[in-house]
């Protein structure tokens, strides 16, 4: 028959020495992993608006408080940097902004817009082709489609355009409303819209919040180009930026 004996005095200290480091060492985490997963304060929340601001991001006031501008900043920034798309401002996210550089253009040197369709950003570009502002964007989904009457694929075309056509507030289209439209490509507009998912899920526009809407029709007169592109498509405009320099001294003369 075994004998059970009693566990020795030095036993029950080591066994109690080692719950009491176990429960320490939980304790420790726990503290560090809700340092890391609190939320910034609204100081930390304007450093983070003033810092995306300074590299092009449309925040909109740079006040610490998250509106639907900085949301929108936020999911760009989100898209430019291949981050999860939240729209929110986590500790996470506050350091990657803290060490980002601004985004640079594809094709620089003029004034122009920019699609890109992977990142699903716009970016505005000025004379010197630096971005001075970046929104998010949906575009076309790609997928078919069959909606009043009409049918088709969701695409938006790929390539370098200019607007060719703009309205003021809303424009009734085939499809929908589209609020102040920036025509480039048959009927295919820069358009505000209430819905900017994440995702491309258009039928071919590309969509901007509506915050934005009316500014960027202000600063894309008719003739603006317009170069929208992917990983698989890229199409410089600079022999039309010489060309229009070319007509430009022409008429002067």
């Amino acid at each position: 028959m075994s004998v059970i004996r009693e566990p020795t005095p030095s036993l029950l200290l080591t066994v109690c020495l080692l719950v009491m480091a176990s429960t320490q060492s939980i304790a420790s985490t726990q503290q560090s992993r809700n340092r890391n997963e609190r939320a910034p304060n609204r100081a930390e929340a304007k450093e983070a608006e003033r810092r995306l601001s300074d590299m092009g991001y449309w925040t909109g006031p740079v006040d610490g408080v998250i509106d639907r501008a900085t949301r929108a900043a936020l999911i760009a920034f989100q898209k430019m940097e291949g981050r999860k798309i939240t729209g929110r401002l986590t500790r996470g996210d506050l350091e990657a902004i803290r060490s980002a550089t601004s985004p640079q253009v594809r094709d620089p040197g003029y004034k122009h817009v920019e699609v890109d369709l992977d990142r699903q950003v716009l970016l505005l570009v000025n004379n010197e082709g630096a971005v001075v502002k970046i929104l998010p964007v949906s575009t076309g989904s790609g997928k078919r489609y069959n909606e009043k009457g009409m049918r088709g694929i969701a695409y938006t075309p790929r390539g370098r355009f200019r607007v060719y056509g703009k309205a003021l507030g809303w424009k009734r289209s085939p499809l929908g409303l589209l609020y102040y439209p920036n025509y480039i490509s048959d009927g295919v507009a820069i358009h505000g819209n209430p819905d900017v998912p994440a995702r491309p899920q258009s039928h071919g526009c590309i969509r901007i919040p509506m915050f934005a809407s009316r500014d960027v029709s202000k600063v894309l007169p008719v003739g603006t180009i317009v170069l929208v592109y992917d990983k698989e498509s890229f199409v410089s405009a600079k022999d039309w930026v010489e060309e229009d320099k070319l007509k430009q001294a022409a008429n002067v003369k």
